[in-house]
Parts: C-alpha cells; sequence; structure tokens
C-alpha cells in the first residue's frame, strides 16, 4: 500500500471536485454568509448595550433589533443551502468515485485481483468510500469557509486596535490549525490501521459464510468465533483509542477557546486602562471574539475525524492509481481469426517461473490438447493467449500478430474462455447465459444449452431458465454450473475457443456428451483444451504435454 501524507490526499481528494466547483464555490458563499450573521447577532447585542448607555453605537435600537431578526432568519436560511450544497457535492461525488473504482478494479482484472482479498475490496468499495462523504460535506467548504470568515473577523477586532487583531489571529490559528495538527500527529497512524483492520474482519466474515458448511462439518463453529471476537475486540481497541484522542482534542479546544476570551477581555481592559480605546473597544472585540469561534472550532475537530477519512482515502486512492498488469489495446487495424501460436514464450509469477521457452502451434479449425500435471504452467498458456497476463519473454500471436499489437475488443470477440470454476452471478440463469451474448435470443440460448448438455435439466426446473441460481450458483452442482460455463462459450460464438478442464465436474457419461458435442458442434472453430484427463484428448487432433513449465 502506498503511503501518502495527509496533505498530499486532501490534494488529490480535492481534485476530485473540479466537476461540481460551482456547487463547492457557492456552498463556501453561504457559509461564510451564515457565519457572519451568526456572529453579528451578538455583535448587534454589543452595540444594543452602548446604545442603551448612551454611548456611541453604529445605529439606534430599533434598527438593531430589526437587523438582528433578519439576520437570524437569514443564518437558518444560508446554513440550510450551504448544508444542501455541500451534501449533493458529497453524495455526487461518492457516486462518480463509485463509478472510478469500479472501472479502475474492471482495468485491473483479472490480473491484478488474483488472490486478492475478496473482502477487503468490498470494505474500500461500500465502507471506505462512505467515510469520505465526511470530507466532501464536512471538510472542504469549512477550511475555506474559516479561513475567510477568521480573516474577516481578524480585521473587523483590529479596527478597535491593532494587537486586539493580532491576539484575535492567534486565537484563530491556535484553535483552528496548531490543535488539529497536534492532535493529528498523535494519532499517528491509527486511522490507517483501523481501516485495515476493518477491512480484514470484512473479508475474515465473507470467508466465514461461504465456509459455514466446512466449519460445522469439523465443529470448528466455537474457533472461528473466538477468532471473530478476537479481531473484533482489537478493532474495537483501535477505536477506542482514536474516541479518547478526540475527547481530549475537544477538552484542549474548549480550554484554549476559554483561555483566548479571557485574554481578549483583559487585554482589552487594559488598553482601556491606557486610554487607547473605550469602552466599546472592551466589549465588541470580546463579545465579537466568544461569538465567532465556530468555523475555528470546526477545524479542530478535525484532526482526529480524518485520520480515519484519510485512511480511507488513501486506500481508495490506491486502486485508482494502481497500474495494470496489462493495458487495454485500442486503435489497431481490426483483426480477423486464423490461427494462434506460441513461440518460446517464458512467464513467471514473481520469482516463481511458470512457462520456459514453451512452442505452440493452434492452427484454425483444429482442436489443439495441452496436457500436464496441476501447476505445470497449462492454464497460465491460456491466460497469456487471453492477454490476461503478458508474456515476459517470447512471442504469443492471434492471425499472426503479437496479442499486444490487437485490439483488446477484437481479441475478447474471437476468443471464448471456459475456466475451470465457472462464476455464477446471483441471478437467474437465463440472465447469466446472456453474459456471453446480451442480444440472445431465448432460442439462440435454448440451442446452446443443448450443445452443453443442460438444456433439458434446465426445463426440468420449476421456473426453467428464470430459475435463480442464488450466490455464486450456490444451488448448483459443480458439474452444472461447468455446464452453465460453457453454453455460455457456445452462446458466445467466438471462433477460437480455450478451455481450462472442461469436464473437470462432470461424470463419465456427461464428459462423452460435452466433447461429442464439442467435435460436433465446433466444426470450424479453434479449440484449446487443456486437461489432465487422457479421456479429454481424444477429441484433439494435436495433443502437447507441459511438464514444469517445459514442452514435452
Amino acid at each position: 500500500m502506498k503511503r501518502r501524507s495527509g496533505f498530499a490526499v486532501m490534494a488529490k481528494l480535492i481534485g476530485l471536485v473540479r466537476p461540481l466547483t460551482g456547487f463547492m464555490v457557492l456552498a463556501v458563499a453561504m457559509g461564510l454568509a451564515g457565519h457572519l450573521c451568526a456572529a453579528f447577532l451578538t455583535i448587534f447585542g454589543a452595540w444594543a448595550v452602548l446604545s442603551v448607555l448612551g454611548l456611541p453605537a453604529p445605529m439606534g435600537l430599533g434598527a438593531l433589533f430589526a437587523c438582528a431578526a433578519a439576520f437570524a432568519v437569514l443564518r437558518a436560511l444560508l446554513r440550510y443551502g450551504e448544508q444542501g450544497c455541500n451534501h449533493y457535492i458529497a453524495f455526487k461525488l461518492l457516486a462518480l468515485i463509485r463509478d472510478r473504482v469500479f472501472r479502475a478494479l474492471r482495468r485491473l482484472c483479472p490480473a491484478k485481483l488474483e488472490g486478492r482479498d475478496k473482502g477487503d475490496l468490498i470494505s474500500v468499495i461500500t465502507s471506505d468510500i462512505e467515510l469520505l462523504e465526511v470530507f466532501y460535506a464536512h471538510t472542504i467548504s469549512p477550511i475555506a469557509i474559516a479561513v475567510l470568515f477568521c480573516g474577516g473577523m481578524c480585521l473587523f477586532i483590529g479596527q478597535y486596535h491593532w494587537l486586539l487583531g493580532l491576539l484575535a489571529l492567534a486565537a484563530y490559528l491556535a484553535v483552528g490549525v496548531a490543535v488539529p495538527l497536534v492532535t493529528s500527529r498523535l494519532s499517528g497512524d491509527d486511522g490507517m490501521r483501523l481501516r485495515t483492520k476493518s477491512g480484514e474482519l470484512s473479508a475474515f466474515v465473507l470467508d466465514s459464510l461461504r465456509g459455514l458448511p466446512e466449519i460445522q462439518q469439523y465443529g470448528r463453529g466455537a474457533d472461528r468465533l473466538a477468532e471473530m471476537d478476537r479481531r473484533t475486540a482489537a478493532l474495537a481497541k483501535d477505536e477506542e483509542r482514536m474516541k479518547r484522542t478526540a475527547g481530549r482534542n475537544t477538552a484542549v479546544t474548549n480550554t484554549c477557546i476559554l483561555l483566548f476570551d479571557l485574554a481578549m477581555l483583559f487585554a482589552s481592559t487594559w488598553l482601556m486602562g491606557r486610554q487607547a480605546v473605550g469602552f466599546d473597544g472592551v466589549l465588541v472585540p470580546t463579545v465579537a471574539l466568544m461569538s465567532s469561534f465556530g468555523p475555528a472550532v470546526a477545524l479542530a475537530g478535525l484532526g482526529s475525524m480524518l485520520q480515519n477519512t484519510f485512511a480511507a482515502g488513501n486506500r481508495v486512492l490506491d486502486i485508482l492509481e494502481e497500474e495494470p498488469a496489462v493495458q487495454e489495446i485500442a486503435g489497431r487495424p481490426g483483426t480477423s481469426f486464423s490461427g494462434a501460436a506460441a513461440r518460446h514464450v517464458g512467464f513467471a509469477y514473481g520469482r516463481e517461473e511458470v512457462l520456459r521457452d514453451v512452442s505452440v502451434d493452434i492452427p484454425q479449425g483444429q482442436v489443439v490438447g495441452i496436457v500436464g500435471r496441476s501447476g505445470s504452467g497449462k492454464s497460465t498458456l491460456l491466460k497469456l493467449f487471453m492477454r490476461f497476463w503478458q508474456a515476459q519473454q517470447g512471442q504469443v500471436t492471434v492471425s499472426g500478430r503479437d496479442v499486444n499489437d490487437v485490439n483488446t475488443a477484437d481479441l475478447r470477440g474471437m476468443e471464448s474462455f471456459v475456466t475451470q470454476e465457472t462464476h455464477l452471478f446471483h441471478d437467474s440463469i437465463r440472465n447469466n447465459l446472456r453474459i456471453a451474448r446480451p442480444d440472445a435470443t431465448d432460442e439462440q440460448i435454448a440451442a446452446a444449452c443443448k450443445k452443453a448438455s443442460i438444456h433439458d435439466f434446465i426445463l426440468a426446473l420449476p421456473r426453467g431458465y428464470d430459475t435463480p441460481v442464488g450466490e455464486l450458483g450456490g444451488t448448483l452442482s459443480g458439474g452444472e454450473r461447468q455446464r452453465l460455463g460453457l453454453a455460455r462459450a457456445f452462446l458466445h460464438d467466438a471462433p477460437f475457443i480455450l478451455l481450462d478442464e472442461p469436464t473437470s465436474n462432470l461424470d463419465s457419461l456427461n464428459e462423452a456428451v460435452i466433447l461429442r458435442s464439442l467435435r460436433e458442434e465446433g466444426r470450424g472453430k479453434t479449440v484449446a483444451l487443456v486437461s489432465h484427463r487422457a479421456s479429454t484428448m481424444r477429441i484433439a487432433d494435436k495433443v502437447y504435454s507441459v511438464e514444469n513449465g517445459r514442452l514435452s
């Protein structure tokens, strides 16, 4: 995970506000006007006291009461408008960020997401992005408002005496800048630890839910629950530490406000004793300072709160800024399929070499088998043809062109890839099949299912093709899921079919049916067939054997 400073995270998050700059300016303007209205309510009261005492005041008593009433109403309206704008910005941006995150995940998939903790990703997409609402609704405009408001109040108080203006500036800097910075330093990496542990807990719970049958079967429920309690307690402890820091922050902030209010009173009284200011120079600056800490206090509260928010933002930015292992290609000349090949290909996952000097020819219209033990690199070779990963040595070609020079959209259109584990969405059988071809008719779907030897099974279900498959296809057996994966490939109708252990979950009878269908219905198709079963290789025109990353 990339470590960024709080300022770096803030700058990048603020950069996302550009599409909504107009609303942000409006929110700042209304917030500034609203806080000025609130502060001047008490200043009007101070001027009213001066008027009652017969001392000079900017306006008469009646006018002061009328202004106070008008400012009170305006304060309510402006506050409502400011919050409305801020929350519109926040929730609009959250939708935009989710869209960008999903686009980033699509760009990173599948290479960068293989082995990635799905529970942690869910935590980023849901709770981490949701936490950014605090930043966009309660951070950006409050900072701008505080700077403008405090500057204006320093000038207002300073007109009575420059020393009082400097004292007001020191008060605002102490409460709005020094306190949050000290709190942020004391918090350290607490926010990042909390978000990381929250993601790990989400992943653990998701893993436990998926593995409930095994947990019950082997009597590990108590152990799993104890581990969940331990992680929850550790998370609660981190959160308690952050809340304690926030509590201290509030106590320090309130103490600073009290001390600066007293300092203003004593300083203005001292100046009056030296005849540098009159009674109005004591009353109005003191009342003005007491009533003007609202924006600065809002900043003071950010010190501990933003640790959690910036940690969430850091995790979101990690996904948005991560570079994919393979970039999508567009703008190249169109390509139609006419065979595929690998020439002296080498590939490693990190330091683990999987393929070494592998060469394979897959002529158009033939079935080419690739056999070998588990872990020998068979599946990886198919992924290189799909360009899920990029060959590190040698060359992978389709239609005589390096796959790195073929438009990604053309490559996906030419290839159908059936993996060992077919993923099914929590939807109906019909919609799961239409993933391969959204505009497919019912007749085309049925024809593809007949080729995959699953049409009769589907018709026997209570709702036929509209039957829900459950989460991850949990209502179906492994063999049924695998046949649906084959049906998707038939429905996609690509000229190049890559099959990774397509019959591993099938019995001998269904395997024979599928293989016969591949041979008969796949005429004119090119098939790369990976399997460790000798029986599956009966339909292959040519068989390559891969052992320890090399062909034999």
